[in-house]
């Protein structure tokens, strides 16, 4: 581990809506490190038709009444960066050529066994 980057970690939560994770900053002997600045992360999940998907997003904020307050905001654009991702993956699922072990069977002109190679995706 890094000992000039640990944080000590807090979780806050109204059991409804997600969480909120305060990293504070902390020195290798756990005082706390006034040098570095405390970070939000919100927590929260979301339902697809294949399960709930977790999110986790960084607030910016400096106090925990600031992040509760951006919280809303952070989690809207994590969703949608979510959802753009989904469909991504999705685009890129149904793109995919699918070719048997074997190849393709030659069906240019001639028939079988002349000319051209076959197909082969590893």
């Amino acid at each position: 581990m890094d000992v000039t980057s640990l944080y000590r970690e807090e979780l806050f939560t109204d059991r409804k809506v997600g969480a909120i994770r305060r990293l504070v900053p902390v020195r290798a002997d756990g005082m706390n490190d006034p040098e570095r600045p405390a970070l939000f992360i919100g927590q929260a999940e979301i339902m697809t038709n294949m399960g709930p998907v977790p999110l986790s997003f960084e607030i910016e904020a400096t106090t925990l009444e600031q992040a509760v307050a951006g919280f809303a905001g952070a989690a809207a654009v994590a969703i949608e960066r979510t959802v753009q991702q989904i469909q991504e993956l999705r685009r890129q699922q149904a793109s995919q050529l699918v070719v048997p072990q074997g190849g393709m069977p030659n069906l240019g002109p001639g028939g079988a066994g002349r000319g051209g190679g076959k197909i082969q995706i590893p």
